[in-house]
């Protein structure tokens, strides 16, 4: 369970409970999403139970939190933004499914379950990340929609960040890119799309479902970017420091398979160093909430500071 924030309220109340924000939210998400889907009974069953599977494998969220909290540093509502958590987190998820199959990182154990291949059989993980994907867009299409962010804003937003440009772009930069040599530029422009593009994606969709300002758009996207570039530095540093246990994945696969990683390129420590310049800037971009953006601010610690 990750600890309350460091960072106590400019008006002296006592330091943000992270804790407590990720738990609600989590439940609310959690429900939502057990709504928007077919049951696991609905023909074609299996399917249904593959998307639920890897849906429900006990995530922690992050994508929806930063929704929901974008939106409520632009002074929206929750209730507002919680179909476009939910269709960002089906993307997250299906993204996952695809890249555990054994054309892509094959690996066996995601979020410290076996993936769904493992459990389906790889037509059926294809397939389940295929519906998955889909859902996003009908999910967000039950959004509001609102004057200055239109339903045709907000899919155009989730389209981009999750198509060929963007996440997906990532993905196949990262396969070309096994077992060659790689430079810091083109590793930052895969972390770029296979990370950060979907984070920067997640503040900004809670941002237009509280109407928020060009101002604050702009400061959304720089969030996100930066804390999206930082979440997969960290992730790099994580593979190589950490146990399979800890990490409720296999430990070292990017070692193995060759891939590049900012410590396997500039060393662990300037890898560090990145991550918390990532970070600060991302801090900075917060300033125009003056103050708002608590739980932003907490995820983006924590985001930053998980053991590395």
């Amino acid at each position: 369970m990750p600890r309350k924030s460091l960072h106590p309220s400019p008006t002296g109340r006592p330091a943000f409970d992270l804790a407590k924000f990720l738990e609600t939210r989590t439940a609310a998400v959690n429900a939502a999403l057990d709504r928007f889907l077919p049951s696991e009974q609905t023909k074609p069953a299996t399917i249904h139970r593959a998307m639920r599977y890897s849906l429900f494998a006990g995530g922690k969220r992050m994508r929806p939190a930063l929704v929901l909290a974008a939106a409520t540093a632009c002074g929206g509502r929750e209730s507002d933004a919680l179909p476009l958590a939910c269709a960002v987190e089906c993307i997250h998820t299906y993204s996952l499914v695809h890249d555990d199959l054994p054309a892509m990182d094959n690996d066996d154990f995601r979020r410290g379950k076996l993936t769904n291949h493992k459990v389906f059989g790889e037509g059926i993980a294809v397939l389940a990340g295929d519906a998955l994907l889909t859902q996003a867009f009908e999910i967000a299409a039950q959004a509001k929609g609102w004057p200055r962010y239109s339903h045709r804003d907000l899919i155009l937003e989730i389209a981009k960040a999750s198509g060929s440009l963007q996440l997906i772009a990532g993905q196949v930069a990262d396969l070309e890119g096994e077992g060659k040599k790689t430079s810091a530029a083109q590793l930052k422009y895969i972390h770029e799309r296979k990370t950060s593009a979907l984070l920067c994606c997640s503040a900004r969709l809670g941002g237009m479902s509280a109407k928020c300002s060009p101002a604050q758009i702009a400061a959304l996207t720089d969030f996100g970017y930066h804390v999206g570039l930082a979440f997969q530095v960290i992730d790099d540093i994580l593979d190589v420091t950490q146990t399979s246990e800890k990490l409720g994945k296999t430990a070292g696969k990017d070692t193995k398979a060759q891939k590049a990683t900012y410590p396997s390129i500039v060393g662990l420590e300037k890898s560090r160093k990145i991550a918390e310049e990532l970070t600060a800037r991302a801090f900075a971009a917060l300033r125009v909430f003056k103050g708002k953006a608590v739980a932003l601010e907490a995820l983006a610690e924590f985001l930053l500071k998980r053991e590395c």
